[in-house]
């Protein structure tokens, strides 16, 4: 079992510190999420809470994770870091290709790059971009990243896009892994079809076994099952050993383990989270191998 470090939502000081502190104490990664923006008036329902209220998201500080990576690559050697998720298609696909590609490259290939749908038309709205349509024309830009990412020239003629012959430069040394989040029936099947890994973020056991399942029956069905995959999950099993082993036994590879709610506790000092974070790897990410 592998270990991600989440922490965000902060104070901006604290994330080369905790970085580093992630790096020397075993954890393989942390998660960054991403927020472009908070729409004063909107209707729309975040599907992470039970009666979609969005708003104590108002005034949490977001990082942009195309920025913020690099600064935490430059103060570490090890520690990976994820996109947990980038909101793909709100974005155009030839910039966020060489945003991947930048920060794989200033990294040393110790980037992930988590990718799902934004749930509020607001985002799609003020960054120019269709809401109809999102999900097919997120495929497509699977497909246009995956292709400018080899350095080769790369060229797409479809309904949403219509891209010349193109190449970026430079470009990472290894494949970017591309890793689909959401636990919608379309999600599941894109991860399955398109993915190269499967992001879990709901804590629900039942649900994540049977998800898993699913997924790799899927993935069975589009010809991939022979095909490296990774299962990263948000589990309160993650917090034991005994956990850890449940989770394995779903065919969990990486778990995510947050010490506060960002979303809708306060922040903490730094020094406790430092306490939080190595404390976690004697106890459990040591032990766990």
């Amino acid at each position: 079992m592998r270990f991600s470090y989440a922490e965000s939502m902060c104070d901006v000081s604290h994330y080369l510190p905790l970085a580093k502190a992630a790096d020397e104490s075993g954890w393989t990664s942390m998660i960054v999420p991403d927020s472009i923006c908070y729409p004063e008036e909107s209707d729309s329902k975040y599907p992470y809470t039970p009666d979609g209220n969005r708003e104590f998201l108002d005034g949490k500080p977001f990082i942009e994770p195309f920025s913020l990576i690099p600064a935490m690559g430059a103060v570490t050697e090890k520690l990976r870091f994820t996109t947990f998720v980038v909101k793909l298609p709100i974005r155009n696909p030839v910039l966020v290709a060489k945003s991947v590609s930048s920060v794989a490259v200033l990294t040393d290939n110790r980037f992930g790059f988590g990718v799902g749908l934004s749930p509020w038309p607001e985002d799609f709205a003020v960054c120019g971009e269709r809401w109809k349509g999102r999900g097919k024309r997120m495929d497509d830009m699977i497909g246009i990243i995956r292709g400018l990412l080899t350095g080769q020239y790369t060229e797409h003629h479809g309904k949403y896009y219509d891209i010349q012959s193109i190449k970026i430069c430079p470009v990472p040394s290894a494949p970017v892994p591309i890793m689909i989040g959401g636990h919608s029936e379309p999600a599941l099947k894109r991860a399955a079809r398109l993915g190269d890994n499967w992001m879990h973020a709901r804590d629900d056991e039942g649900e994540l076994a049977e998800m898993i399942q699913k997924v790799h029956v899927l993935r069975k069905d589009y010809g991939r099952d022979k095909e490296a995959f990774e299962v990263h999950v948000i589990s309160m099993l993650g917090y034991s050993l005994d956990g850890v082993k449940k989770l394995e036994d779903m065919g969990v590879t990486d778990v995510i383990v947050g010490f506060r709610d960002a979303y809708r506790g306060p922040d903490q000092p730094l020094q406790e989270k430092l306490d939080a974070l190595n404390g976690f790897a004697d106890t459990v990410i040591a032990k766990a191998g």
